[in-house]
């Protein structure tokens, strides 16, 4: 009879506790507003990284402000999406302004991946200043080493002498030493595993067209370091913030 008692009572207490505990799930949910809480689960809809918020991207920035700030006030994800297609817009068409009035390969394939990370993730580390210049710093470095490892410095590129076993190689080594060391350094890049193939493919890699990819990443991180800070994000000027 205890037993049943002891049943009896505590039915209620378990009762009581599953309510409060929807009370608190439902207050938590209702905290965003509900186009806040739609732009998320479409940002996020894989569920491998569906998390309330993605350090770094457009969606949920801290201290916005500008046309950044009213784009989301307004559109939401839309005003986002405009974000990125005007910063990217002005970020290349800069790169490509100074190409052109310098006549030298200042504008170059991975620099649109580049433009697209600073515009769609400011404030993540593959989006910084630090990530972008050792990423393709680092690109360059191990495309040179991988052709001198081949015997293929100084040698016609792929486009002009077809693809050799060499050529594999030092296209496959230069990706992989790239990939490695920015692992070591903690500077991921994605765009400079693009880099790197351009070195090592022999399509940029006379010695002032290495000096020209090189001007040409710091004329895309600054122009788009300083594009985010007018427009209304407070981008690092170095590093992400930890």
């Amino acid at each position: 009879m205890s037993g049943r008692n002891g049943d009896v009572a505590g039915a209620p207490d378990s009762s009581l506790s599953d309510v409060g505990r929807r009370q608190h799930h439902n207050h938590a949910v209702s905290a965003l507003d509900p186009r806040e809480q739609l732009d998320r689960i479409a940002e996020y809809a894989d569920s491998s990284v569906r998390i309330l918020s993605r350090r770094g991207s457009l969606v949920g920035v801290p201290g916005s402000y500008g046309l950044k700030r009213w784009l989301y006030a307004h559109y939401g994800n839309r005003g986002n999406a405009v974000y990125t297609f005007v910063g990217s817009l002005l970020a290349i068409g800069l790169s490509g302004l100074c190409a052109w009035v310098f006549k030298e390969p200042l504008l170059f394939p991975s620099l649109g991946a580049t433009a697209f990370l600073f515009f769609e993730t400011p404030l993540a580390e593959v989006g910084t200043p630090r990530n972008a210049i050792i990423g393709h710093s680092v690109a360059i470095l191990a495309g040179l080493f991988s052709l001198g490892v081949f015997g293929l410095l100084g040698e016609p590129s792929v486009y002009q002498q077809g693809v050799t076993p060499a050529r594999i190689g030092a296209v496959a080594l230069s990706v992989a030493l790239t990939g490695g060391v920015l692992r070591l350094l903690r500077a991921a890049h994605p765009p400079a595993g693009a880099t790197t193939i351009i070195v090592s493919s022999g399509l940029l890699a006379k010695p002032e067209q290495i000096a020209s990819i090189a001007v040409g990443v710091l004329i895309i991180t600054a122009g788009s370091w300083a594009l985010n800070r007018l427009l209304g994000i407070p981008a690092p000027v170095w590093a992400a913030p930890r």
